[in-house]
This record gives C-alpha cells, sequence and structure tokens, in this order.
C-alpha cells in the first residue's frame, strides 16, 4: 500500500511541475543603471554604447554589457534624448537591430537562461531611450 501511494504521489508530482514548466514566465524589465540593482532585476545588461558617467563597475552591479544591441553613435547623438524625434529614433534603431541578429539573439539567450532580464541605460528620459525602444523591438519579435 505504501508503494502503491508513493508512486502515484510521485505521478501527480511529476504533472504538476510540467505543468508548471509550460507557463514559465520570461521577463524583460528596462531600468536606470544608477538605481540600485535588486534581485527582482535578474540578469543586468547593459545596453549602452557607452559606459555611464560616474559609475564604477561595482556600483553597476552589471553581468553582461551588450553594446551590439545599442544604438550607433550616429543615431545615438541624432536622436539627442528629444522626445519629438522619438518614433523616428525607433524606426531608424530597429532597422539597426534588424542587422544585428546576434546581439539580439544573445539577449533571448539570456532571457531564456535567467527568466528575467533587465535592460540598463542611462538616459534620464525613462520614457524616451535605447531600452525601451529595444524592449518594444523584442516584443515585437516574439509576437512575430
Amino acid at each position: 500500500m505504501d508503494k502503491f501511494f508513493s508512486n502515484r504521489l510521485f505521478d501527480v508530482l511529476r504533472k504538476r511541475i510540467l505543468l508548471v514548466s509550460d507557463f514559465i514566465c520570461y521577463v524583460i524589465k528596462t531600468k536606470r543603471v544608477y538605481e540600485p540593482p535588486s534581485p527582482e532585476d535578474g540578469c543586468r545588461v547593459l545596453v549602452d554604447r557607452l559606459w555611464p558617467r560616474g559609475l564604477g563597475k561595482n556600483r553597476a552591479a552589471v553581468d553582461v554589457w551588450l553594446k551590439e544591441v545599442a544604438p550607433s553613435g550616429s543615431l545615438r547623438k541624432w536622436f539627442g534624448h528629444k522626445p519629438e524625434r522619438w518614433e523616428e529614433f525607433k524606426r531608424r534603431f530597429f532597422m539597426e537591430l534588424s542587422r544585428q541578429p546576434d546581439g539580439v539573439r544573445k539577449l533571448l539567450e539570456l532571457e531564456e537562461k535567467h527568466g528575467t532580464v533587465s535592460l540598463l541605460y542611462s538616459a534620464k528620459d525613462t520614457v524616451h531611450n535605447n531600452a525601451t525602444a529595444l524592449k518594444e523591438y523584442i516584443e515585437q519579435m516574439k509576437k512575430g
């Protein structure tokens, strides 16, 4: 009787584990690199081409620096963090990203490995920045 019960319990638990694993969420967040790190950040990925001013490597707590998914220097300078250029910036940035499949693939692999990935950026504007645009690009890509 005990053996039957333990085998039955094992089967039930195994089925529940498989069911739960089908619903594991992958999350991409954005966060200013100057904000303190937290466990909820998951894998912290810096997505700026230049290292943030005045920020030491220890304080930044960056796990991965993916320069290849940052906007080109010329696009970054053209944008100049002007909100009125946001839509055109995204259009141009998405074109650049489409030519950088290896960088985007690395980011997706990090998401799959860690579950949660925080895209770190140094811009002061929390809405109009390359990390927000990159997150939007990835979400559109996943939808097909």
